[in-house]
């Protein structure tokens, strides 16, 4: 059962198209489509051709950079109604990058040559998709500044608040990616992640139950990550 029936009747539709006219909204429809990945299989691979726009429908997904040696750069973890697959459409059409579902996800594909179209008549809409990509350069930026400037316990700190605040929205959640993933995320080896997520248990910082995590002192997380 498609998650996304219409681009004109979705209830949860992202702000972006909230832009649109009745008649955008039809002709972003048109050619649009809906696909089902299991956990694991690529949503997008890194160099392809970039021929869709893309909205996550359900699930959750992870976006990365492939490096070098088969080694990974987790920028961030997408949940359903995130919008990706936008700044291939505008330079070498290609995708900069690959995204992963981490669960059974659906994903919303929108052909590229329809959000020109709207680009080309909808100022507003252009205005906003020009946010959206500045707005995750910006926190791409403050990545790199973490991942280049900090030691390993301020990364992993940082990556315990982006899980906290901008995924789970709770101090208590379930990891929905691995240690390798959490490795990923904070640019060290699987070992190294694991061994100070025991540290910051040690410490009394955050409680581990399996896959579930809580973050028992925000504080001491926070000045973690400010002077890591």
């Amino acid at each position: 059962m498609e998650h996304c029936n219409t681009c004109e009747n979705c209830n949860i539709r992202s702000p972006l198209f909230n832009l649109l006219s009745e008649e955008e909204l039809k002709i972003i429809n048109t050619g649009r489509f809906e696909v089902v990945f299991n956990a694991g299989e690529n949503i997008i691979k890194q160099g392809t051709s970039a021929s869709h726009l893309i909205v996550l429908t359900r699930g959750m997904a992870k976006l990365y950079l492939e490096g070098l040696d088969k080694k990974n750069l987790i920028l961030k973890l997408m949940p359903p109604w995130k919008m990706f697959g936008a700044p291939g459409l505008f330079s070498d059409v290609r995708y900069q990058y690959s995204v992963t579902a981490l669960v059974e996800s659906s994903a919303c594909f929108i052909p590229s040559e329809n959000v020109r179209k709207i680009i080309r008549s909808n100022p507003d809409f252009a205005e906003g998709l020009l946010k959206h990509c500045n707005n995750n350069n910006a926190n791409n930026y403050e990545r790199l500044v973490s991942l280049t400037q900090k030691q390993m316990h301020g990364r992993l700190a940082d990556v315990l608040l982006y899980l906290s605040k901008e995924i789970h929205h709770s101090t208590a959640f379930n990891l929905c990616i691995t240690r390798q993933e959490i490795g990923d995320m904070s640019n060290m080896t699987k070992e190294s992640a694991t061994r100070i997520l025991k540290e910051f248990e040690n410490e009394g910082i955050i409680k581990i139950e399996t896959k579930t995590i809580e973050i028992l002192k925000m504080d001491n997380l926070k000045e973690i990550a400010l002077h890591g």
